[in-house]
């Protein structure tokens, strides 16, 4: 069990570093940060998204969602959609996000390429089918300990 623990953990934080370290050197060239590549990724993916919609996509809290945004923003990458609330606000990618957005899409296709040499697609399958249930599972074990608690 304890090995199993140790595998798991450190796989997890071992490929989480190293997506870090590659989102934040890829970005330097349009001087950027790392947490910058998702929202632009997404908004590309979407078309427009709201900040609320980015998060849940992102899984990011709504501070770092917020400050990337800003940043995006003042940097000329995002265009928004008339609303009143800003949380509510519909951001899409301004011409200058556009082509980062492209860019961005193909970096992240070609090292995920990269990355999986040598997995065939049917254990890329079981891989994602076995990260979600465990991700299932911990977020319903994390839900239990915020009732028990009562959070």
């Amino acid at each position: 069990m304890k090995e199993r623990f140790e595998n798991f953990t450190v796989l997890i934080a071992k490929i989480n570093r190293y997506i870090k370290k590659i989102k934040t050197t890829e970005m330097e060239e349009f001087n950027l940060k790392g947490p910058h590549v998702s929202c632009i990724y997404y908004i590309h993916k979407n078309g427009h998204l709201t900040p609320k919609e980015l998060c849940e996509i992102c899984q990011e809290d709504k501070a770092l969602v917020s400050r990337s945004l800003e940043t995006l923003d003042k940097q000329g990458f995002l265009q928004e959609n008339n609303s009143k609330k800003k949380y509510r606000k519909s951001i899409s990618l301004s011409e200058k996000g556009k082509k980062a957005g492209k860019w961005v899409a193909s970096k992240i296709d070609s090292i995920l390429s990269l990355a999986s040499k040598g997995l065939t697609e049917e254990k890329r399958l079981v891989m994602y089918e076995g990260l979600s249930l465990i991700g299932r599972n911990l977020e319903k074990i994390c839900k239990d300990y915020g009732e028990k608690n009562g959070n």
